[in-house]
């Protein structure tokens, strides 16, 4: 069952701004990861998602409710963890919180109280003076305090240090086992490898691809490092190899080659007929996979 659903969704803010033509949808009870630098599009979606903007083509719903004309449902009942935080500077933490309890209907904070917990907050300072990593945990805290089934997250660890990104992932792998779908938008790859089932990236307003990120994970495809003894031994690897050169460094007489699991006995047959420094695996990450669509030159001099 589809819990988010993105259809056709453009939004042309002119100037290639915007989102073109995006689909892909969210199931019960996995965590999706939407993964771009800033400016790709992945917030443009999601506020089309939360209900904050119409579309001018496509559509977007939430459990079935169409996200522009059920946006009161679904805003009320989906955690959501804004990429940009906007507190009101009057209130202290603790009224901030309070006051979400009490749009929500909650009676009972004994969860909350958890959640400020876990995540170290001190909420009793005024917003307004409150630095960025005590805002984005206010955020959290406020975004999961009604225990929702739905989870939208947009770049939910900046600002947070190295230690509370680690608190974050491993609460997040903890909501997964629980049921929760997850929308977890983000640049930060160890953050999508670590807790997403499905991929989906974004580039330039446009999906270039979406996959199960355990396919990724344990691809047949490898890649080899491989420096020659000489520069004529380089030379004439590059011009004669029968594998897919993904890199060449020159200077240092090296390559990486693309090699799949059936052909690792011929690659290994034809580097005995070179002179080599050295030769070693390199294991093939998000990161990899996703600098294919971004990298304009892998080539290194």
């Amino acid at each position: 069952m589809s819990v988010i659903k993105v259809e056709q969704l453009t939004k042309d803010y002119g100037f290639n701004r915007g989102v073109f033509d995006v689909s892909f949808e969210v199931k019960q009870g996995e965590v999706f990861g939407f993964l771009g630098p800033n400016g790709a599009g992945k917030t443009t979606t999601i506020r089309h998602i939360m209900g904050f903007s119409r579309p001018q083509v496509g559509k977007t719903s939430v459990n079935g409710l169409d996200s522009w004309t059920k946006h009161d449902i679904i805003q009320r009942d989906v955690g959501y963890l804004p990429g940009e935080i906007a507190l009101p500077e009057y209130l202290t933490g603790t009224a901030f919180i309070n006051m979400m309890a009490e749009l929500r209907g909650m009676k009972d904070m004994s969860y909350t109280n958890k959640l400020i917990e876990r995540f170290e907050l001190d909420a009793t300072g005024g917003l307004k003076r409150m630095s960025l990593g005590t805002k984005r945990k206010l955020a959290v805290v406020t975004a999961f305090m009604h225990d929702p089934a739905v989870l939208v997250l947009d770049e939910p660890t900046s600002g947070l240090d190295p230690v509370m990104q680690d608190i974050f992932i491993q609460f997040v792998k903890e909501e997964k086992q629980r049921g929760k779908t997850i929308l977890l938008s983000s640049h930060i790859f160890t953050e999508i490898d670590a807790t997403c089932d499905r991929i989906s990236i974004i580039k330039d307003g446009r999906l270039v691809s979406t996959f199960v990120a355990n396919e990724l994970r344990y691809s047949d495809r490898k890649e080899w490092k491989i420096e020659f003894a000489t520069p004529e031994e380089f030379a004439r690897f590059k011009e004669n190899s029968k594998f897919i050169i993904s890199s060449v460094k020159p200077k240092y007489n090296q390559v990486r080659v693309v090699v799949y699991d059936h052909q690792v006995n011929e690659f290994i047959k034809e580097l005995n007929n070179y002179s080599m420094s050295f030769f070693s695996e390199i294991k093939f990450t998000l990161e990899d996979y996703f600098m294919e669509f971004y990298d304009r030159n892998k080539e290194v001099h």
